[in-house]
């Protein structure tokens, strides 16, 4: 089976390539923006801008599965690309297309990227691919931002409210990614989360029981967040996109949890501590 990856030098991207090429009866394709300087063993390396439809068609030449690697960066230019992938897909004849997703995906959403997410949903359905989706809760290792930060400063602060959310590892959704990649088409949303549903007060006792310093959760006020992350000269784009994420926390829409990294990988999702305790330092 062809199967090929798009963001493939990405962290994401990478660790898929790496868990399907290591199956010699898979023709792997890396899709990447810039040729790396040490492509993965196994794999055909197919250099594709996700702004270059014409490039990501060629690409996309004969591989029966596409494994959708999201863009990042602004909503507009991520659905931009989002549009050019799924266009070159449908083009192309991909039969089955395994979609980066996430499990805030909804147009009601006040997270800009479960728009975006919900959106490219969408664009996937009408394309006439199958699609099997893994909409994957908030990566543990996204949320270190403020937990690393917090080793310092004693504190979590961040306008979560009550909030939960499953935490899921970013290597979990890499397996459960593959597996669907090799299993066939599922036509339906397999949502990826880790084991637990914590709020930031859990979350706190969780890093003060691993890294062995106090830290507590700090509840700011939107308003005061965003006079934080202003007063840190934090890129104006992130502002709103941090902002609109806690919104969507405070909302409950990260707080399932399921069984289905288990199911597609035959291993248990890893815990916060259990991921925080491989983190250097």
């Amino acid at each position: 089976m062809r199967i090929a990856v798009t963001g493939a030098t990405g962290r994401l991207g990478s660790q898929i390539i790496g868990l399907l090429a290591a199956h010699r009866a898979h023709d792997v394709v890396a899709v990447c923006r810039r040729k790396p300087d040490d492509p993965s063993p196994g794999t055909t390396v197919a250099v594709a801008d996700y702004a270059d439809p014409d490039a990501l068609c060629e690409a996309l030449r004969d591989v029966d599965t596409l494994v959708f690697v999201t863009s990042d960066g602004e909503a507009q230019r991520l659905l931009h690309h989002h549009h050019n992938v799924v266009r070159a897909a449908a083009d192309a004849g991909v039969g089955h297309v395994v979609a980066l997703s996430s499990l805030d995906a909804d147009l009601a959403s006040p997270f800009c990227y479960a728009v975006t997410n919900r959106q490219t949903e969408l664009m996937l359905a009408a394309s006439g691919c199958a699609v099997s989706f893994a909409r994957a809760s908030l990566y543990t290792e996204f949320f270190g931002h403020w937990l690393t930060a917090a080793r310092a400063s004693g504190e979590i602060r961040v306008p979560a409210g009550t909030g939960r959310v499953s935490l899921v590892s970013r290597a979990d959704v890499g397996r459960a990614m593959a597996a669907l990649a090799t299993s066939g088409p599922s036509g339906g949303q397999h949502e990826l989360t880790g084991p637990d549903s914590l709020d930031l007060e859990a979350m706190a006792a969780i890093v003060t029981e691993t890294f062995g310093v106090p830290i507590r959760y700090v509840d700011l006020s939107p308003a005061e967040h965003l006079a934080e992350m202003a007063d840190e000269g934090e890129d104006a784009w992130w502002i709103y996109a941090y902002s609109s994420m806690f919104a969507s926390v405070r909302e409950q829409r990260w707080a399932r949890t399921t069984d289905e990294v288990a199911r597609l990988t035959g291993r248990a999702p890893t815990s916060l501590g259990d991921t925080l305790r491989t983190w250097p330092g």
